[in-house]
């Protein structure tokens, strides 16, 4: 069954005219009525009474009229939305993020994209990095703005910016008073870690693996806020981007004097993945802006 049958279908019986519904549809009367007698095999009854050149929808024509009406519509409908998500102006951007990005760098970019698309629409969801990459691979979101670590060989990613990291301690530790640290100097410290689905991680490791220096984890946290807060009980010291989320009470944020500790942000998406004028012109956006 094509759709073209049934518009054909519809004609006809708006029109109860063979003649009539061949001329508003532009094709010829054997190409119409072929169509119809092929419908009508495919359904199984007849949908019309015929009277020489007369035609009048029968009891199952009637019935199966209102419910194409009702289908025909359901796809325009759905064409219209499909247009309305996609169009620059209006549509929707999906946009998956590392949860710590939620307190500031998202809503900043939601805001200034706003300002000059004030019809743009967005359809956010947050998470750790098997939370929004499973999103991203599953096709419920166009992009994701996540670690350059996290990148795989069927994505693309470019960087939007590089966040310093820092040595944490607590106000009360003994290094809290210096003005910058090596790596090398917290051997032996309590270390607290990340599980791996925290975006971080990755990052951390490969700083890591780069000076041949590894710490042993006292202690793995499921994300970010909970690391800085067993910090500030003076649990341990770890190595944090400065973000709002992080910036808790009796913290002290330590400069690394070890070249390459930065923590790099950027969009990620899929290589085969379609993407939506919507989410190109962000991403256009983005990757120009000066706000982050």
């Amino acid at each position: 069954m094509e759709l073209t049958q049934l518009e054909y279908f519809l004609a006809v019986a708006r029109l109860q005219h063979m003649t009539r519904a061949s001329e508003s549809l532009r094709i010829t009367q054997p190409a119409l009525s072929h169509a119809i007698a092929k419908l009508e095999t495919e359904i199984g009854v007849p949908l019309f009474d015929r009277n020489g050149r007369n035609i009048k929808l029968n009891r199952y024509g009637t019935m199966f009229s209102s419910w194409i009406v009702q289908a025909l519509q359901n796809i325009e409908n759905g064409l219209q939305e499909i247009a309305e998500w996609s169009n620059p102006e209006t549509g929707v951007i999906s946009l998956a993020y590392l949860n710590i990005l939620g307190v500031d760098m998202i809503p900043n970019l939601v805001k200034c994209y706003q300002a000059s698309n004030p019809k743009a629409r967005f359809e956010l969801t947050q998470g750790n990095i098997g939370d929004i990459n499973e999103q991203l691979e599953q096709g419920f979101a166009d992009i994701m703005i996540t670690s350059k670590e996290s990148v795989s060989d069927d994505q693309e990613w470019i960087c939007i910016k590089r966040m310093p990291l820092y040595i944490v301690v607590s106000a009360g530790h003994r290094y809290s008073g210096r003005s910058s640290l090596k790596m090398i100097e917290l051997s032996g410290e309590p270390f607290i870690g990340l599980k791996n689905n925290c975006g971080l991680k990755a990052t951390i490791l490969s700083r890591f693996h780069e000076t041949g220096f590894h710490l042993a984890s006292t202690y793995d946290a499921e994300d970010l806020i909970t690391v800085a807060g067993f910090i500030k009980a003076g649990l341990g010291v770890s190595v944090l981007p400065q973000t709002l989320g992080l910036m808790l009470e009796d913290l002290v944020w330590i400069p690394i004097s070890d070249e390459g500790w930065n923590w790099e942000i950027g969009l990620k998406w899929r290589k085969d993945g379609f993407i939506s004028p919507a989410a190109k012109r962000f991403m256009e956006f983005v990757s120009s802006s000066s706000i982050l």
